[in-house]
């Protein structure tokens, strides 16, 4: 039996019992409190792959910074990639900063207002759409995040890999038919989600106090740390990189990062990635280009390490300070410069690099 048999009190029932649900247990968060298309775009994008707890003053913080879309636009974007600074996966900072370039200057500076519209936005996909178009215009469009699979895989039994193309027409229709009975899609879909994230959650789920506990397969049948089913992650790639921490007085030299790479625009050191770890400097093939800095200068006995943890990839890495003498000053290899204690603060940089520079200079 699957969810297209059951009963239809079961789907007349299902929205407005998480309705109710909501308005006793809702979180009070900044970007329920508007309607404006701009800040739930805003907080739609923080929020992938980022927590609430974690999302929230980051939220904040670009509010202020950028309290319209138009600011936002005008802003550079070395400046939305440094309040970005910790979240990861920058190219979300980067799109949001071409949308609203393309809101402000194409747009007129007004959001487009219905689901189909804004699937042509760079950076909005299917989810974010789905959200706005409810969120800020009441348009009768479900929204389907993880949460949302969770909790419908459990409630109707699905098993199916919501990894897959097929999976995902299969929730989406369901959602869309559950959406129906809503008597507000906003509300609803607010509701749907909130109850996936702290309710209904991926580890140790509250169904003793579930008001879907009587309808739910998943606790009926005990499958409920079964549900939903979802493809195994691809293995974490290991990296190693190797810094070389150029310094001239109190001067580091910093580059930006330009390849199709982890960190787009960023900034860090100089850096000799290799396929092992490195015990020594001696041991690393340094490039011509930085050769003459790294034997004439005065180089760290022992290195710094630092670790950072991304999506598919794990970076370890070491950092060796170098000394630079003033005569060897002006011979920093391509896409290196100086820069002071007080630029490098306002420089967007990788957390890994970030907690190097407090470690070492405090």
């Amino acid at each position: 039996m699957n969810w297209q048999s059951d009963a239809n009190e079961k789907f007349t029932a299902f929205a407005p019992t998480l309705e109710r649900w909501y308005q006793r247990h809702k979180r009070d968060l900044p970007w329920r409190h508007t309607r404006d298309p701009y800040r739930i775009w805003l907080s739609e994008i923080i929020l992938q792959q980022t927590r609430v707890a974690q999302g929230r003053p980051y939220y904040e913080r670009f509010v202020e910074a950028f309290p319209t879309v138009a600011d936002m636009a005008r802003a550079e974007e070395r400046e939305l990639l440094r309040l970005w600074q910790g979240l990861g996966y920058y190219s979300r900072a980067r799109n949001l900063h071409q949308t609203a370039r393309y809101i402000a200057d194409d747009l007129g500076g007004q959001f487009p207002d219905t689901y189909t519209k804004l699937l042509k936005l760079k950076g909005i996909g299917v989810y974010t759409a789905a959200a706005i178009a409810s969120f800020a215009f009441g348009e009768r469009v479900p929204v389907v995040d993880g949460n949302v699979y969770r909790v419908l895989a459990r409630v109707f039994g699905i098993a199916e890999d919501i990894t897959t193309t097929g999976a995902r027409k299969t929730f989406a229709a369901l959602a869309m038919r559950l959406i129906a009975f809503a008597e507000d899609p906003a509300e609803y879909n607010q509701a749907i989600m909130e109850f996936g994230a702290i309710q209904c959650t991926p580890v140790s789920p509250d169904c003793l106090l579930c008001p879907l506990q009587q309808q739910c397969r998943a606790f009926l049948t005990g499958q409920q740390h079964k549900l939903p089913v979802k493809a195994k992650k691809a293995p974490v790639k290991q990296r190693f990189f190797n810094y070389l921490v150029f310094r001239n007085g109190n001067q580091l030299a910093m580059r930006a990062r330009t390849a199709k790479d982890i960190w787009l625009q960023l900034y860090d050191f100089y850096l000799i990635e290799t396929d092992e770890p490195t015990e020594a400097l001696r041991d690393l093939v340094v490039p011509t280009a930085s050769e003459s800095l790294v034997q004439t200068g005065a180089p760290a006995r022992f290195p710094e390490t630092g670790q950072q943890l991304l999506s598919h990839q794990r970076i370890d890495a070491k950092f060796w300070l170098i000394d630079v003498p003033d005569t060897q000053k002006n011979g920093l290899p391509e896409g290196l410069q100086w820069y002071t204690p007080e630029e490098i603060g306002r420089l967007p940089k990788p957390v890994l690099i970030t907690a190097y520079l407090q470690q070492k200079f405090g």
